[in-house]
């Protein structure tokens, strides 16, 4: 069956119209089976056939939609999973040729894949060198630490496949970032895992991302927990370990949080600053300097990073793929309406609105803006919800660096010596 051709949605003139979507073209579907994995259940939750893969169809539509809602003078695709990579090199090379047949005159697209690194043969590394990919490798560290939740299938060590591609890239000299999942065993241990990923790994860029689920985030959506049974703030519920707790085992305490990321810091501005690009500290810096927030989680509002399915149906965010917050499918209504609509603006709106007191009255409030909705799993001291599970290890993580901050903005002149 074909599907209709479906109108550009109108956008009026004078503005530009920017939004991102995560593509997941296989799925959940994945080749290792990382304890912590936020998005393997999607295949059971959202009833999908398993081996799925986006069609021929879907990917036009999505690469003609995507490109035709956006008057920006760039188009980034993120191609993601479970493991993008298990879709092969032909399904790229059509991505690639699709692109260049739908791209606007003056329009850069580029493109960015994350994987674990495990497929990454020859073939694949001319492929990213030639086509410009900018490519994620997920590593957690050195191997004792990498290999606590990241496994094989059958429970193996996963550290050698990764390091084997690092190597490729570099040779090839394909630049490439790390994805680091800051969980509760690698949180203790900030200048180890750090010094790895520059020094043996070799990246110049690194994204730390919290591992933070509830115990029940296989089949409750965020934001649709029971608040009456939220712990406060401080208590043992709102920590890793407890039997009653509200997040699962693998979790990041939250101080243990604030305090990998302030023993980061350190280190960094020791011996890489202007080196190496740690997102975390970049949008600290500049959002202290009064500039817009370099990361969505750090921004006041959300709702700019869609989620695209194999099947085509689009999710308000990444972290969001629930029924709950389906927008709907770019077969029956065009991509730009979805990221555009009136759902999506709310959804997007309540990042700042949904905040609890303590946030508005907090001194961090405008580099923090409650970080990630999906982690606003417990309450205010004041017994009020909402409040973010890392609340007091962001604190501390602001409050250690803010001296720092002030002299290097004073240097750059972004404020009066």
């Amino acid at each position: 069956m074909s599907t209709p051709e479906l109108k550009l949605p109108t956008l009026p003139e004078g503005r530009h119209y920017r939004f991102h979507a995560m593509i997941k073209p296989s799925g959940a579907e994945c080749n290792i089976d990382c304890d912590y994995c936020f998005y393997l259940h999607k295949t059971d939750l959202l009833e999908h056939a398993a081996h799925a893969r986006m069609n021929e169809t879907s990917l036009e539509q999505h690469i003609r939609q995507y490109i035709e809602s956006q008057t920006g003078e760039q188009v980034v695709f993120s191609w993601q999973g479970g493991e993008p990579t298990l879709m092969g090199l032909d399904f790229f090379l059509r991505v690639v040729t699709l692109q260049k047949k739908y791209a606007k005159p003056g329009q850069r697209i580029e493109n960015d894949l994350q994987t674990n690194g495990i497929a990454l043969d020859d073939a694949w590394i001319k492929f990213l060198k030639e086509h410009h990919f900018h490519v994620g490798l997920s590593i957690d560290g050195p191997r004792e630490l990498h290999d606590t939740y990241r496994k094989t299938r059958n429970g193996k060590s996963t550290f050698d496949f990764v390091m084997a591609a690092a190597h490729k890239l570099a040779q090839a000299e394909v630049p490439f970032a790390a994805l680091c999942v800051v969980n509760r065993a690698n949180a203790k241990h900030p200048k180890e895992v750090y010094r790895f990923l520059v020094d043996a790994l070799g990246t110049w860029r690194i994204q730390f991302n919290p591992a933070v689920e509830p115990t029940t985030f296989k089949h409750n959506a965020p934001g649709k927990l029971d608040k009456s049974n939220a712990p406060l703030q401080d208590s043992a519920r709102a920590k890793p370990g407890h039997p009653l707790s509200i997040v699962t085992d693998w979790s990041v305490d939250p101080d243990d949080y604030g305090t990998f990321l302030s023993g980061v810091w350190d280190e960094w501005l020791a011996t890489d600053f202007g080196r190496i690009h740690v997102n975390l500290f970049e949008t600290a810096i500049a959002q202290a300097a009064g500039m817009p927030a370099q990361t969505c989680t750090q921004a006041e509002f959300c709702g700019k990073g869609l989620a695209v399915e194999h099947d085509g149906e689009v999710y308000s965010c990444d972290h969001f793929v629930y029924p709950a917050y389906r927008l709907g499918n770019i077969h029956t209504t065009h991509l730009g309406d979805l990221a555009f609509s009136s759902e999506q603006k709310t959804f997007g709106m309540n990042k700042r609105d949904t905040l609890p007191k303590q946030c508005f009255d907090c001194d961090f409030l405008k580099l923090c803006w409650g970080e990630c909705p999906k982690n606003r799993l417990i309450k205010a001291r004041d017994g009020e919800p909402g409040l973010n599970y890392l609340c007091s290890g962001l604190f501390h993580f602001y409050q250690h660096i803010g001296p720092d901050v002030i002299r290097i903005l004073k240097q750059l002149g972004q404020l009066p010596g």
